[in-house]
C-alpha cells in the first residue's frame, strides 16, 4: 500500500511540475540574460562537448540548440511540458541539423538501449521527481563510452536548504534531492569533470557510460 501511495504522490508531483512549466513557458526566455550573467558561457562550453546523436532531456525552449557544434548529427529533445515544446519548435526550425521533439517523462524515456552518443540535461534534474530514475534512464539510452553532460542547481544541498529539503520531499512524496554528480556516480557513470559554479550554487558535470 505504501508503494502505491508513493507512486500516486509522485505522479501528482509530475503533473504539478508539468503545470508549472506550461505556465512559465511563454516568458521563460525572458530570464536568459540572468543565466548568462551568473553562468557566463557555461552552457556553450558544455554543449560544445556533445557529439553524434544527442538526447536533450528537458529540452525546454531549446536554448541548447544554438550552441551545439558541427560534431552533432541529430538532436532528439524530450520535455514534460507541451508549452515548453511549443516554444522549442522555433529554435528547432533554425538548427542546421535534424531536430525531433517529444513530450515525455525523463524517468521513462521512450528510446531503445544505447540509442545515443550524448545525453544532455541542463537546469532540470532538480525539478524531476526522481533524480535516480532519470539518470538511470539516461545511462540506459547511452551507448558504451557515450557522454553525459549535466548542469544544475544544487542550492538544496547547502545550509539552510539541506535541512528543509527532507520536509519538501516528504510533502511531494519523492526522495530528497542530492547533488547530481553523486547520483550520476551511484547510477554507474564515470565522472570525468565536475565544476562547482556561481559560488557553489550550480554544478557542471561531464561523465561517461563505462564498459559494462
Amino acid at each position: 500500500m505504501n508503494t502505491q501511495i508513493s507512486k500516486e504522490r509522485q505522479d501528482r508531483a509530475v503533473a504539478h511540475t508539468r503545470q508549472i512549466w506550461d505556465r512559465r513557458a511563454p516568458r521563460y526566455d525572458d530570464g536568459a540574460w540572468l543565466e548568462r550573467k551568473i553562468l557566463k558561457d557555461t552552457r556553450q562550453r558544455l554543449c560544445a562537448q556533445a557529439s553524434g546523436r544527442v538526447l536533450d532531456v528537458a529540452v525546454g525552449t531549446g536554448r541548447n540548440l544554438a550552441h551545439y557544434s558541427a560534431d552533432v548529427t541529430e538532436v532528439v529533445g524530450i520535455d514534460l511540458s507541451p508549452g515548453m515544446l511549443s516554444q522549442a519548435r522555433t529554435a528547432a526550425s533554425r538548427a542546421s541539423f535534424p531536430v525531433e521533439l517529444h513530450e515525455g517523462d525523463a524517468r521513462h524515456l521512450p528510446f531503445s538501449d544505447a540509442d545515443f552518443d550524448t545525453v544532455v540535461c541542463f537546469l532540470a534534474l532538480c525539478e524531476i521527481p526522481g533524480q535516480a530514475a532519470a539518470l538511470n534512464e539516461m545511462r540506459r539510452v547511452l551507448r558504451t563510452g557515450g557522454r553525459l553532460l549535466l548542469l544544475d542547481h544544487v542550492e538544496y544541498t547547502r545550509a539552510p536548504m539541506r535541512w528543509i529539503e527532507p520536509l519538501r520531499a516528504r510533502r511531494r512524496g519523492t526522495a530528497p534531492r542530492r547533488r547530481p554528480v553523486d547520483v550520476a556516480r551511484d547510477q554507474g557513470f564515470v565522472i570525468d569533470q565536475h565544476h562547482s559554479l556561481a559560488w557553489g550554487f550550480f554544478d557542471g558535470v561531464v561523465a561517461h557510460r563505462p564498459h559494462s
